[in-house]
């Protein structure tokens, strides 16, 4: 027994040593080239710089705006998982805990939305925003990538609602509480593993989005962190340097967050793997 003890932690050690590995092999090239020359990057991408080009850095910040690109990202994709976490919260809640004919059927609409290519609605997107516009405009796109979220949240959240007890619903109404108040007093509050998991789903795909950014976007004061790149593509050579530099400026933040909310992001979906 205690032989196989052994071989099974060490498969374990040997396991996330090559997770770690692969985890932090392309940070660390990606660090090494924000800081080298295109000619440097090419020959080889791991070959230490012998001059730091922090030049990279300040052609991110002055060219491309990499500082407002964030801040863009960041309220987009705010903004976006505010809007699917109320919306979703608010269907499931009528999905999963009342009766109607058309129950299963509004259901299966929206796991069919699971299914829809993204960039196949490009097109009708496109011709609504000039209709309505929605060009150059936040709530547009941030709309477009709430829609976007919205089938794959009310999928979560249905199925985590359907196995809360509905006797927790007839209690708090009898005790005084609204539609309203159940959803907000009762259900929120147990629903936060699962509502954690739709939130860091939704941030992420919105924070670095480019197809929709690059077609709904083209005022430069409005670009997010991957339409803003864009700026160091084209000529006959791409500025490899400043992209890299660019790159490092865009996951500071994710990193950050990640940093000081870690212990509630790892909990929410500890939690939600025990509650399914």
């Amino acid at each position: 027994m205690k032989v196989f003890r052994t071989i099974k932690s060490t498969l374990i050690y040997a396991f996330a040593a090559i997770w770690a590995f692969m985890t932090l092999f392309p940070l660390a090239i990606t660090l090494i080239s924000s800081v080298n020359t295109n000619e440097g990057i090419l020959l080889g991408m791991l070959n230490i710089p012998e001059t730091f080009m922090w030049s990279n850095f300040e052609a991110a910040f002055l060219r491309a705006n990499m500082g407002v690109a964030v801040l863009n990202s960041i309220f987009m994709a705010t903004l976006s998982t505010v809007i699917v976490i109320i919306v979703g919260m608010m269907a499931a809640y009528v999905l999963a805990r009342k009766n109607f004919k058309l129950n299963k059927l509004i259901f299966a609409l929206f796991i069919v939305g699971v299914m829809v290519p993204i960039h196949s609605t490009i097109i009708p997107i496109a011709g609504l925003a000039t209709r309505i516009g929605g060009r150059n405009t936040y709530w547009f796109i941030s709309m477009v990538y709430a829609t976007f979220n919205l089938s794959q949240a009310v999928f979560l959240f249905t199925g985590y609602l359907s196995g809360v007890d509905k006797e927790l619903d007839e209690a708090a109404i009898i005790d005084g509480c609204s539609e309203v108040g159940v959803l907000v007093r009762v259900l929120l509050p147990i629903s936060r593993p699962v509502i954690a998991t739709v939130a860091i789903l939704a941030f992420i795909f919105a924070y670095g989005e480019l197809i929709f950014a690059m077609l709904l976007l083209t005022n430069e004061s409005m670009f997010n962190i991957a339409r803003a790149m864009l700026t160091f593509q084209g000529g006959y050579q791409d500025q490899l340097g400043p992209i890299f530099a660019s790159i490092v400026i865009a996951v500071t933040p994710m990193i950050l967050i990640y940093m000081i909310f870690h212990e509630k992001i790892q909990s929410g979906m500890l939690a939600g793997a025990v509650k399914g």
